[in-house]
């Protein structure tokens, strides 16, 4: 029997943070999500969300746009850096609505306008949470689905050539445009702000190896796939796999996935690095 994908933490136990510097509709909220059923911590500015971020899991943040000091946009900006996954519905009053949808556009799945009716907030939230528990399983599934790709061994059809002296083998250190790939530790770092360092899969280091050999050359699904794995694969199998490890790789190297400026789609084309 297979093994069942983790369920992510259900929505009445979900935590929450909230964000407001206004003391009042900070407390009445914390109280009633608190009776909502979730965990609900909270927070008077953005400087100490941040830090309560650095220290906690959370699931979901419910954050004012117009604050004191450092407002809700520069918050939602490097909370993002810090956690990824992290759902944040914006309050907002009328006046800033504007800056709101600016907002959801980017970092804030929804947003609020004050005041807000009880239900709007419970039905607001359950739905953020509800799409973030199925977009991690959807992610629990790629993973599982890319390990099984990484440690089974797929004969494919080998490319056949003519016997050829050997070549040398492939330099260890593939450097292009932000990123330094070291192929025997299997670990990319991107240079820039923010820094990061990602360990890869034998796959994923295959692949991000071979856009970086190419940087700026668009590859079809089946190029890049025989580039990397040294075999060929009939159509379709090229691009599941290569979709599944540029989603991968993006997730891990890009500090917006759903709009990648290092790994480009050229549609119907394919895919390629881009070093500018």
């Amino acid at each position: 029997m297979s093994e069942a994908l983790p369920h992510p933490r259900s929505n009445l136990r979900a935590r929450l943070l909230v964000v407001d510097d206004e003391a009042n509709l900070r407390t009445g909220l914390r109280d009633l999500l608190s009776l909502m059923g979730y965990q609900v911590d909270e927070a008077a500015s953005g400087h100490e969300a941040l830090h309560l971020l650095e220290s906690t899991p959370y699931d979901l943040m419910v954050l004012d746009i117009r604050m004191p000091g450092m407002d809700g946009v520069e918050v939602m900006h490097r909370a993002r850096q810090m956690c990824p996954d992290l759902s944040i519905i914006v309050l907002t009053a009328h006046a800033s609505l504007e800056s709101a949808i600016a907002a959801v556009k980017t970092d804030a799945v929804d947003y609020m306008l004050k005041p807000f009716d009880v239900e709007d907030l419970a039905s607001t939230v359950s739905q953020a949470l509800k799409a973030r528990a199925e977009e991690l399983r959807h992610q629990q599934l790629l993973n599982l689905i890319g390990s099984a790709l990484d440690t089974l061994d797929r004969p494919g059809k080998r490319i056949h050539t003519a016997p050829s002296p050997p070549s040398a083998p492939p330099e260890r250190i593939v450097t292009a445009g932000p990123l330094t790939l070291d192929r025997h530790k299997r670990l990319v770092a991107r240079h820039g702000e923010p820094p990061l360092t990602a360990e890869l899969t034998e796959g994923e280091t295959s692949v991000l190896a071979a856009l970086m050999e190419h940087a700026n050359q668009v590859l079809s699904c089946g190029q890049l796939m025989r580039a990397a794995m040294g075999y060929e694969l009939n159509e379709q199998e090229a691009q599941n796999q290569a979709r599944l490890y540029v989603f991968r790789l993006r997730r891990k190297l890009e500090t917006t996935p759903e709009s990648p400026q290092l790994i480009r789609t050229v549609r119907g084309r394919g895919y390629f690095l881009s070093t500018s």
